[in-house]
């Protein structure tokens, strides 16, 4: 059967991509994507970028990566109130000053989208959506915004992260499968997420989230001594 395991969101999290990578490895699983924002937020921001370049991850960029590889000062992320804002800007000040100019050149390489077939069936990766790499599909959305992006988007499954929220569920013969966040959940549970993708024995994609515990506690430890707000180490944890 063939098993495709997509990634997204690390958000410069090392021992939850690590775990999740393990997680893939253990069930056996060879062909592994990334939908991007590999840094932000989080402390490993070149130790990320390298594992995901030495294990040969086809990869997009995400909102995150697009700047921090353009030196932008502007990770086009939507932030509800001034205060939130602020946090942010602190978090791209430290990425910028904190990823080195490798790292900056792989992102700054990866395309918006990628393709390929899984049972027959056309799969496409986007960070946002296929309209724009910062777009926030949100499970409670209006049916007919999916609706109108199943339309357009040229596929029959469609992965994608950006809210931190996990999902899935068809809209106008679209299967939309949102993988969450391996480094930075907001669902409540604070193990990593990542998707996975089954070919059906009559070709229907079937997907499922898979969880996986790593001592978030020690990675939120490392953000505060980083210099990274504190509060994004308290997220970690609570996952909100």
């Amino acid at each position: 059967m063939d098993r495709v395991a997509v990634i997204t969101d690390i958000h410069a999290n090392l021992p939850a991509l690590e775990a999740a990578l393990a997680r893939i490895d253990e069930l056996g699983i060879e062909r592994v994507l990334c939908g991007g924002d590999l840094v932000g937020y989080g402390p490993h921001p070149n130790e990320v970028c390298r594992l995901v370049e030495e294990r040969g991850i086809p990869t997009i960029y995400g909102n995150y990566d697009y700047a921090i590889g353009r030196d932008l000062e502007d990770c086009g992320c939507a932030y509800v109130d001034r205060h939130d804002r602020e946090l942010g800007q602190r978090s791209v000040e430290w990425t910028l000053a904190n990823t080195d100019r490798r790292s900056k050149d792989f992102m700054r390489a990866l395309p918006f989208d990628l393709r390929f077939e899984l049972g027959g069936e056309r799969v496409r990766l986007v960070h946002g959506s296929p309209r724009k790499v910062n777009e926030y599909l949100f499970e409670d959305k209006p049916a007919r915004t999916f609706e109108r992006i199943a339309a357009g988007a040229d596929c029959d499954v469609l992965i994608f992260g950006h809210t931190h929220k996990p999902w899935i569920r068809g809209y106008g013969g679209v299967l939309f499968v949102n993988c969450g966040s391996v480094g930075k959940p907001k669902d409540g549970d604070p193990r990593a997420a990542f998707a996975l993708l089954e070919a059906g024995e009559h070709g229907a994609v079937r997907a499922s989230i898979e969880r996986v515990a790593y001592d978030a506690e020690a990675v939120a430890r490392e953000v505060a001594a980083a210099g990274l707000p504190g509060e994004y180490a308290d997220k970690l944890v609570a996952a909100a």
